[in-house]
């Protein structure tokens, strides 16, 4: 997020001083892929460069100034998943990153259950082989974000809406059942964590792939939404093409079983799983 933020406060300011990437290249003797780079938020600057680049782009108000250098102070933050770098995609990577900020996480499971919900032999056999990235360090990237999430002392309100044929396919593998049904049961009394299940009598989804949307605490920091399938991954931080997505699960949320509802009817399920 700090990257992120200071990605777009660069941009902006480059923009604003009418300069292109080319100049800003050229002034800081930089190539113009790390130029490119910052302002994708790939990757972090010091304080040093980006008090140059403020005098660049003739910012001089102080406080200005110095809200740049904290950006990018935080954006060479060391974090738990600073070690990941080389070991999971970029897209995953930038997620990690940005789910950590996050104050909302809105799911919609139409295939499996949401990752920050799974249980490690769920996880084990919901994640395929990927082209990139080992798959026992997703496995174990997994859970060790669900510690880090959701025991924050101020964890991100969680809104999962969960196709019910999910829960019937986990009902019919009988091994794993009882304990993937019993960690939702538990995890539903977490007054940060609304569970909701979409009957099949709401009609078939508008969109049969798994989405994930991020909101965070600043209004300025539009939603981002993560899209992940058997092979790739991507996040998407453009507002026309987030806003959509957000509408469908308002919507969806709209057709689903309330929270009580959505309790008693896995309890249901697991009583009689056919």
């Amino acid at each position: 997020m700090g990257r992120r933020r200071l990605s777009h406060a660069l941009k902006a300011a480059r923009e604003a001083a009418g300069q292109t990437r080319g100049d800003v290249a050229a002034a800081m003797d930089w190539s113009l892929s790390k130029v490119i780079r910052i302002e994708a938020g790939t990757v972090g600057i010091s304080t040093i460069d980006a008090r140059a680049l403020a005098a660049l782009y003739g910012i001089t108000a102080p406080d200005r100034v110095e809200e740049l250098l904290s950006l990018a102070r935080n954006s060479r933050l060391r974090t738990w998943w600073s070690t990941l770098r080389d070991r999971v995609n970029p897209s995953y990577y930038a997620y990690i990153g940005l789910e950590d900020e996050s104050v909302e996480v809105l799911y919609f499971a139409p295939t499996t259950l949401p990752t920050l919900l799974q249980t490690r032999d769920y996880a084990a056999r919901s994640t395929p082989p990927l082209p990139t990235g080992d798959r026992n360090t997703r496995i174990d990237v997994r859970l060790k974000r669900q510690e880090e999430i959701l025991n924050k002392t101020r964890p991100p309100k969680i809104i999962a809406i969960i196709d019910e044929a999910v829960l019937h396919r986990i009902a019919q593998a009988h091994k794993q059942a009882p304990e993937q049904l019993s960690h939702l049961v538990s995890l539903s009394t977490a007054p940060h964590i609304t569970i909701q299940v979409l009957p099949f009598s709401a009609g078939p989804p508008p969109v049969v792939a798994p989405f994930t949307i991020l909101q965070f605490p600043d209004p300025a920091d539009e939603d981002v939404m993560y899209v992940e399938n058997a092979v790739s991954d991507e996040v998407i931080d453009r507002p026309e093409e987030v806003r959509p997505y957000l509408d469908m699960f308002r919507e969806l949320r709209a057709k689903s079983l309330d929270p009580d509802e959505s309790l008693a009817w896995i309890k249901q399920i697991v009583d009689d799983p056919g």
